[in-house]
């Protein structure tokens, strides 16, 4: 077989592979768009004739889409940028600082990952709740702030910073808060991005954890918003298709707006880890 016949071979398995991963994404912002009832229709169809945005008008006036949409952002956004501050200076000193006991604390933080997390809901939650936060935007931050994954993911990046740079900016009299800040963080944004993505995307998809520490409707997050909505509107697949677009479309856009950083902190942290 010929190189060229195995490259189009190679080229048609992909663009069918993406086809098939497309074509749902696809179908269910077209069913969002079409009039009420149309989706029932046997066969069903698969491209909208006669497009309206009636049903995201509906989410929004109606059922206050707009109010879930905020709270998912504030407590994703939140999550994120306290987990990349925490995780990236635990990560930097389990890597590359000396201190009594580090390496016997980082295993004892790696056999953490064989708890599943489900175990962990309930003692959480009574601590949440004996902190008074339950019910509050900071119950649904602070599981996503600090974990143990994340701090393995950086710590296995920052390996590979030569300590002879480090060495050389105590030298020039530079504190640690300032090596960390001017010369670690920079030399970590690839795997920084890869961990904000992770963090920003679990925190957005998460249904379980709000649901358990978020019981005010009016301080739900989009998946739990959703699924009430499934359960109040069961036939009306056009209006359950326009929230999953509203659930689905911010975080493909974060994604394909630093897929280029996401790609680069997958393939570097496969080779220097």
């Amino acid at each position: 077989m010929s190189t060229r016949v195995r490259s189009w071979l190679v080229n048609g398995a992909l663009w069918i592979a993406a086809a098939a991963t497309l074509f749902p994404l696809l179908w269910m912002l077209s069913v969002s768009l079409m009039p009420t009832g149309a989706a029932s229709n046997y066969p069903p169809p698969v491209l909208v004739v006669h497009p309206t945005f009636e049903h995201y008008r509906q989410l929004f006036a109606a059922q206050h889409m707009g109010r879930y949409l905020a709270n998912s952002l504030i407590v994703a956004t939140s999550a994120t940028v306290l987990a990349l501050l925490l995780n990236s200076m635990a990560g930097y000193a389990f890597a590359k600082l000396r201190f009594r006991g580090r390496d016997a604390v980082y295993r004892l933080l790696l056999a953490g990952l064989l708890v599943p997390a489900q175990v962990t809901m309930i003692p959480l939650f009574g601590m949440l709740k004996y902190l008074g936060l339950v019910n509050s935007y900071a119950g649904a931050i602070i599981p996503g702030v600090a974990s143990i994954f994340g701090i393995f993911l950086v710590r296995q990046y920052a390996l590979s910073i030569p300590d002879e740079l480090l060495d050389a900016a105590r030298i020039d009299g530079a504190s640690e808060w300032r090596i960390y800040r001017s010369v670690v963080v920079p030399l970590l944004t690839p795997i920084l991005v890869t961990l904000g993505v992770f963090v920003f995307l679990g925190t957005w998809n998460d249904f379980m954890w709000p649901l358990i520490v978020l019981s005010e409707r009016d301080m739900q997050t989009l998946p739990v918003a959703l699924a009430g909505l499934a359960r109040e509107h069961v036939q009306d697949n056009e209006l359950m298709m326009a929230g999953a677009v509203v659930t689905v479309m911010p975080v493909l856009g974060l994604f394909l707006a630093l897929q280029r950083f996401y790609l680069r902190g997958i393939m570097l942290g496969s080779v220097k880890g």
